[in-house]
């Protein structure tokens, strides 16, 4: 009988090999950046090959147009053609790897270089499509009515694919988000996992199931084009890398209020810990080279009292967060802070009857 662990080292690989969770797997741009990388480490034999192709062909351009082959002179022109097209496409090739392994070495950030890559790899496929066109079309302005007019066509039959494009375009150079980021765009909320040519994927949080900051198990894609009609709201920005996040609960007025006060941020201010209140710090002072008021900023918690129309006095307490932990440090906050004051029935009475 089979140990736990080597069961679920099989489980686990019964589920890789499914066809879907392959492709899901291929589409996350981590795994793919360090497949790109390893590429391009391959790549380098090639970079060889390429260079010969480009040299014989060039040799035999030269050949034909001498005339010094067993050729017969009508298929010359047709052969010079061919062989022209494949040393321009040969030398494209070899641009374009010499481009991205320089690229490669000279940038740490992989993100970068895959993306880089990815552009790359689009010009260079646009290229050789203009240099098999030219080579099957003698007349060069025939050749460019033809292009013109198709492409007139596609361009109103392709409309929201091409205007994604170009939002891919925008968000690797304007970079209103990037991989890894938490962001909310239209009513969507997330995490993004993948910027491809044309969609964006997000790992989904809250939901419609969900009330709290906790992956729903969704992902979701949309259309690289909202980025030019929707709001783009980053919740990681890398300069200040934390938001504001409040916890609420109601007592009595026959509470005493310092007492609740003083009680709740002297907990929040444990719990948080001085580790995080000196990051905040940090990066006060760098916010203080940016328009961003840093005076605004307070890294330790507050605590906020007002009258609730519910007859109750309504608690808030606002602290900075990191994005992405808001949801469990909420939670256990909630569950100290609860505890803490329950021991003091005498100072603190909490809501009673059905008027909550």
């Amino acid at each position: 009988m089979e140990t736990s662990e080597p069961k679920e080292d099989k489980e686990l690989e019964d589920i890789k090999k499914d066809e879907k969770v392959q492709r899901a797997l291929s589409e996350n741009s981590i795994s793919v950046q360090k497949e790109s990388a390893d590429a391009l480490k391959k790549e380098a034999p090639l970079l060889g090959i390429t260079a010969i192709i480009f040299l014989i062909c060039g040799a035999l351009y030269f050949l034909l147009g001498w005339k010094h082959l067993p050729i017969s002179s009508i298929y010359i022109p047709l052969a010079q053609k061919i062989v022209l097209a494949v040393m321009l496409i040969s030398l494209v090739l070899l641009a374009t790897r010499l481009l991205k392994k320089i690229v490669n070495r000279k940038i740490e950030d992989k993100t970068t270089v895959f993306n880089f890559i990815r552009i790359a790899n689009l010009f260079a496929g646009l290229l050789i499509l203009a240099i098999v066109l030219s080579l099957m079309f003698a007349n060069w302005y025939a050749a460019m009515v033809s292009f013109g007019i198709v492409s007139l066509i596609l361009g109103f039959a392709l409309q929201n694919p091409i205007t994604s494009f170009f939002g891919w375009m925008y968000i690797l150079i304007r970079k209103p988000y990037e991989v890894g980021d938490r962001i909310r765009i239209g009513n969507v909320f997330g995490d993004v996992i993948n910027v491809s040519y044309f969609d964006t994927t997000l790992w989904e949080f809250n939901g419609d199931y969900l009330s709290t900051d906790h992956p729903s198990g969704r992902i979701i894609r949309f259309a690289n084009s909202k980025v030019f009609s929707e709001y783009v709201y980053n919740y990681s920005w890398p300069l200040f890398p934390f938001i504001w996040n409040e916890l609420s609960l109601f007592i009595s007025y026959e509470s005493d209020f310092k007492f609740v006060s003083d009680t709740i941020k002297r907990i929040v201010e444990t719990e948080i810990g001085e580790a995080m209140v000196r990051r905040v710090k940090r990066f006060k002072k760098i916010l203080a080279d940016t328009p961003v008021d840093e005076l605004h900023v307070n890294e330790y918690p507050s605590v906020i009292l007002k009258a609730h129309n519910n007859t109750w006095i309504e608690v808030i307490v606002r602290y900075l967060v990191e994005p992405k932990n808001s949801g469990w440090v909420k939670k256990k906050l909630f569950e100290v802070v609860m505890d803490e004051l329950k021991k003091n029935p005498e100072k603190v009475m909490f809501p009673s009857t059905n008027m909550r």
